[in-house]
């Protein structure tokens, strides 16, 4: 029987994340995650006795030094880490995208995941064993219109995870990434209908065309990307790094 591992999960106090860190819970895993509402945070620990969490915004490497002295002091070390906050940025013309916004999505994306990555690393280095798995998305591969510092910093959140597939990987410390898809959530339930109105038609019939660009024709479920998160932090994925692995249903492209 495995031993219960130590994993810190960051953006997991709601939607994908939640469920990837109870999933961790519900195995056996000891489960620390993070996440910048208060409220959000204590209702998730309030219904998942035995996981502990920190109110962090990941963009800031005080609060992220803060929150892994708080998962270390009950763990003692990490094993899994799983990157899963983002930022959904502007949706925009580049003339109008604000320095402020660009930089925003960049601390949060690309910084957030540095941030936690340094801390984990030497005891990974240390005990010779370790994995890490960054939460990217599938329009690095549509390049969608009108979200460039979205894209731009999952693109540099993929470059980061194959850099650290190569550099940590004579420690044996594995980095892969996950794109998701089309994920069944409120989120996407909320595009559907913004963009069906905008455009003067029924959700239905929008939802029916913006899966016409998905090869499988559906949503992806939450417990689906427990599943794989699982699976890439398990001992049967000791063989697989440096790789972006896509649930989405194969996603051929994206409208703007």
């Amino acid at each position: 029987m495995t031993s219960a591992r130590n994993v810190v999960l960051t953006g997991a106090n709601a939607s994908v994340g939640r469920v990837v860190a109870e999933a961790f819970l519900k195995q056996g895993d000891n489960v620390h995650i993070c996440g910048r509402s208060a409220d959000k945070l204590q209702a998730t620990l309030s219904d998942n006795p035995g996981m502990r969490g920190s109110v962090a915004d990941v963009a800031s490497s005080e609060d992220i030094k803060l929150m892994f002295t708080d998962a270390l002091g009950w763990m003692g070390h990490i094993d899994v880490l799983v990157n899963i906050a983002h930022d959904s940025g502007p949706r925009a013309y580049i003339e109008d995208i604000s320095d402020e916004e660009w930089q925003h999505s960049f601390n949060v994306m690309v910084n957030g995941a540095f941030y936690c990555i340094k801390q984990v690393v030497p005891g990974m280095k240390a005990r010779g064993k370790g994995c890490i798995i960054n939460y990217s998305t599938v329009s690095t591969k549509t390049a969608v219109p009108m979200r460039s510092p979205y894209v731009a910093g999952k693109c540099a959140l993929e470059g980061l995870t194959r850099c650290l597939a190569r550099e940590l990987g004579p420690f044996k410390i594995r980095c892969n990434a996950i794109l998701p898809g089309a994920i069944n959530n409120d989120r996407l339930q909320n595009y559907l209908e913004r963009n069906a109105q905008g455009r003067g038609v029924s959700v239905e019939e929008f939802e029916e065309r913006f899966f016409s660009y998905v090869s499988l024709r559906r949503k992806v479920e939450m417990e689906e990307f427990a599943d794989l998160t699982l699976f890439l932090a398990s001992d049967s994925a000791a063989g697989i790094t440096g790789q972006m692995i896509e649930l989405g249903g194969n996603v051929e492209w994206e409208e703007g």
